[in-house]
């Protein structure tokens, strides 16, 4: 969490994470133009950096994409979506370069402005094997830009956090076009059914991930219908929650974490107001119910960000009976002080029934 905005906040982490990724990117760099120079020992320089930049950008994307149905599928994978937006800016970077080396060596030296050049030295757009397959990548590149630019929490805290996710979706968007770009290349150019293969395979794992993902999170979010008195719904046993853990809860609508801690239960929505982390993927360090995405942290019993953090979610009742922990769905306000469920006392008088059941029989 931070509360002013500063450009990077360069911690530990962060240093060895750079440290990884720019030595990636200088091993990949090295080992593709290697490979080329073997491959085509006429190849120029500077097609040399458009083959290389456009393909790390593009393998880069895919790392990318696969990042968070990775932690859903794995919680180790979690460090390496802590710095996505590293990687992200650095990834637009690069395909910075493989555009603006395009538009110089293909676009630059006619008559025509290279932008306007781009759209009409190839009106195939009525066929598909000829289409100008330089028009996708030029609108994804344009998204990229758009998404790096506004990736601080600047733009997070000001858009709100469901405008800023939305505007990040459209990733996926430039990933399709990305595709079309690459498939079209390699169709019109290089006819290489090694590259096709090697790019099915790449969207066969985004999209693998992705559903695997999907269908985990389905299994482990719990969908109630039955119904109690005075709105409650039941949900699970208590001991099916981990101490310092939550148990996730999608009714009517509402998302809920319901969190086991010091003999006590309380509930909160489930969405971070970061970046609409996971809150019930996290638990509770010190006291505070700590996002699994980028640390920010709540109080269970009032959904409240520890001072001087301001962030708030809606909280929720929560009751035990005979050992089945009830919620109810209807929200309270961000920041609404909610009593804690205690667990002790009620599985107490629960034991001392059972007992006095079981002399009457005897």
């Amino acid at each position: 969490m931070s509360v002013n905005y500063a450009p990077i906040l360069w911690n530990r982490q962060k240093k060895i994470y750079d440290r990884l990724m720019f030595g990636f990117m200088g091993l990949f760099i090295a080992v593709f133009i290697g490979l080329q120079l073997i491959f085509y020992p006429t190849i120029t320089a500077e097609t040399l950096i458009i083959r290389a930049t456009g393909t790390l950008a593009f393998f880069m994307l895919h790392i990318i994409l696969c990042m968070g149905p990775l932690t859903r599928i794995d919680p180790r994978f979690l460090p390496l979506l802590y710095n996505r937006r590293h990687l992200g800016v650095t990834m637009c970077c690069v395909a910075l370069v493989h555009g603006v080396f395009n538009i110089i060596q293909f676009q630059a030296f006619g008559n025509a402005d290279p932008l306007v050049s781009m759209f009409i030295s190839n009106v195939n757009y009525n066929s598909i094997g000829r289409f100008p397959f330089e028009i996708f990548g030029f609108f994804a590149l344009l998204i990229l830009l758009l998404m790096a630019a506004t990736s601080h929490d600047f733009w997070l805290k000001n858009l709100s956090p469901k405008v800023w996710k939305a505007l990040h979706m459209i990733v996926y968007f430039a990933y399709a076009m990305l595709v079309a770009h690459v498939l079209l290349g390699v169709i019109q150019l290089e006819k290489s059914p090694v590259l096709i293969g090697v790019l099915g395979l790449g969207i066969l794992t985004v999209t693998g991930l992705h559903v695997w993902a999907a269908i985990l999170n389905k299994k482990q979010t719990n969908e109630p219908s039955e119904r109690e008195t005075e709105g409650f719904v039941r949900v699970c046993a208590v001991e099916d929650i981990a101490e310092n853990r939550a148990k996730t809860v999608l009714i009517d609508g509402e998302n809920i974490a319901i969190f086991k801690y010091e003999n006590k239960l309380s509930a909160i929505n489930n969405l971070c107001r970061h970046q609409n982390g996971p809150l019930g993927e996290g638990k509770i360090v010190d006291g505070c119910i700590t996002c699994p995405w980028h640390g920010y942290q709540y109080l269970p019993h009032n959904g409240q960000s520890p001072p001087p953090f301001t962030e708030k979610v809606e909280t929720y009742d929560v009751k035990l009976l005979d050992g089945w922990v009830y919620v109810n769905p209807t929200p309270y306000q961000e920041g609404t002080e909610r009593p804690p469920c205690p667990i002790h006392s009620a599985l107490k008088r629960l034991t001392k029934i059972e007992k006095s059941d079981g002399e009457a029989n005897g």
